[in-house]
């Protein structure tokens, strides 16, 4: 199972470890993958957009120009999701990483990040360490 793991694309591999329980979350600070999704999904607000041009490059925008395209939750699960897609674009040569209106991004939003990393918890932690693979980490990336 453990070659079959680090082989496989990362949609495989989601399935075979939901399958048998597990996540691509870490778990070692005690969250699960629906609790942090729960969590983020209380801070709406922005999209992370994704356009794939037939030339094999990628362009992802963060989306939030009324907060300098600060991350919200809700952008944070989204970016997630597009890591997904991207590592399974068996086209894909580069990726292009910018912000909506001439504004890169000022960072994650300040109330999501008081909220959700409390003395109480750890979880700004929780997702540490939890992909694993080259993927797109292998390829040629530019901001704007």
């Amino acid at each position: 199972m453990a070659s079959l793991l680090k082989t496989s694309p990362n949609a495989v591999k989601k399935r075979l470890l939901h399958q048998i329980g597990l996540s691509l979350y870490n778990t070692s600070h005690g969250f699960h993958e629906e609790e942090v999704k729960k969590k983020l999904e209380q801070f709406p607000g922005g999209s992370i957009d994704l356009q794939k041009e037939n030339s094999g490059i990628g362009i992802l925008t963060l989306n939030n120009p009324s907060k300098m395209n600060a991350f919200s939750g809700v952008m944070m699960l989204q970016l997630l999701e597009k890591v997904i897609e991207l590592e399974n674009w068996t086209e894909g040569k580069g990726l292009i990483i910018r912000g909506a209106k001439n504004t890169f991004s000022s960072g994650s939003d300040l109330n999501a990040v008081k909220a959700l990393g409390t003395p109480e918890t750890s979880f700004n932690k929780c997702c540490t360490g939890s992909r694993s693979g080259i993927g797109w980490r292998s390829r040629s990336y530019y901001s704007m």
